[in-house]
């Protein structure tokens, strides 16, 4: 699957997406505004394992942002369980040199137009570290409302900080621009 953006389009992983993942994925300064689940230092084997459980998405819930045929970044939702299944978490990040661009916010609304038409959820849900204002204005020019600040919420690198929570939920059918 390919969505077609300007100047990028999203898609689904490839076995040759590792050697551009973990080139732009060890880099502190994106893995320090993201889930320590995320490691750093991103090695090939980390990149490798990632994209052996994406290839097996069904459906596709993790989308490869692509510029100029390679991997630039990656846009995607956890589905949750339980009183939130129809609530998924979204994540997101760009290699750096792709920054200030405006691909981002274009990427998260067409990622968000595909999981609105194609999942069973209603609401999209990110978290923003307070140290991130870069994303926090990334969601807002794709659309997504701050909704509250859980303070002292999270710790990263061994500093404790607040989480901006943005949401986004579905309108009705046809009224998606």
């Amino acid at each position: 699957m390919e969505i077609k953006g300007q100047g990028f389009s999203l898609r689904g992983w490839r076995t040759d997406d590792a050697a551009s993942l973990q080139k732009h994925a060890d880099n502190i300064s994106i893995s320090s505004y993201l889930l320590d689940s995320f490691p750093h230092p991103y090695t090939m084997d980390n990149a490798v394992e990632w994209i052996t459980l994406m290839i097996k998405q069904d459906p596709l819930l993790n989308f490869v942002i692509d510029i100029d045929g390679a991997l630039a970044g990656v846009v995607g939702i956890e589905m949750r369980d339980d009183v939130y299944r129809k609530a998924p978490l979204m994540g997101y990040w760009l290699g750096e040199a792709c920054w200030g661009k405006g691909i981002m916010p274009k990427a998260i609304k067409l990622f968000v137009n595909y999981a609105f038409t194609n999942l069973d959820i209603v609401r999209l849900q990110a978290g923003v570290f307070c140290n991130n204002p870069r994303s926090m204005r990334v969601l807002e020019k794709a659309g997504f409302i701050k909704e509250g600040v859980l303070k002292s919420a999270v710790i990263k690198n061994g500093v404790i900080l607040d989480e901006h929570i943005y949401g986004l939920v579905n309108r009705e059918p046809g009224l998606r621009d």
